[in-house]
């Protein structure tokens, strides 16, 4: 042994007391190899335990910073559709209810004089739009329903403007789910 390690092991054989034999010279090696090796491992697996510690914090950093992006990105798509969209939706309820006012222009009262439609029409019609199977014909049917024309043209005119919003609601609801598809493929 050196003297550096036998003034230290003669250090730690004194305070032992009597101690003196090679088990006990053992022991004390086997103790201090043993926490030398502590020692490094800790510090290895220390400095380890650092490096996957600040690529984690890395990770969600930019796991966050990609999150805040796309929503960014889905805010903006959420902006334009919503714009274009109420635009749309403008236009066609304007031009629905231009032609409802403009029904009894094209169906005047002479044509509701001259032209008339039956209780079984009305049924009908009901039924489409409700879609209960209207009941079995009846004579009843038959008479004359003292609907004016230009009510059911106005009726209808407001049906048709109706489904026509609804139409441009899927449309932009398909293409809002597209550009929110894009988007997410984009980042």
């Amino acid at each position: 042994m050196s003297s550096a390690g036998g003034n230290g092991m003669s250090v730690i054989v004194r305070l032992l007391g009597g101690w003196q034999g090679p088990v006990t010279r053992l022991l004390i090696i086997s103790v201090l190899t043993g926490s030398a090796v502590w020692k490094f491992q800790s510090t290895r697996y220390a400095a380890r335990l650092a490096r996957l510690q600040a690529a984690l914090v890395a990770s969600e950093a930019k796991a966050a910073a990609a999150r805040a992006q796309l929503t960014q990105a889905q805010t903006q798509v959420v902006t334009q559709v919503e714009i274009r969209y109420r635009d749309r939706l403008k236009i066609v309820k304007e031009k629905g209810d231009t032609i409802i006012k403009e029904a009894p222009v094209y169906v005047t009262s002479e044509d509701s004089a001259r032209f008339g439609v039956n209780i079984g029409f009305v049924r009908s019609y009901n039924a489409a739009f409700s879609g209960i199977a209207p009941r079995p014909p009846a004579e009843s049917d038959r008479r004359p329903a003292g609907l004016p024309l230009t009510e059911i043209a106005q009726t209808n005119a407001f049906n048709a403007s109706v489904c026509r919003q609804w139409r441009e609601q899927a449309l932009e609801w398909r293409q809002f789910y597209r550009l929110l598809q894009k988007t997410r493929m984009e980042n």
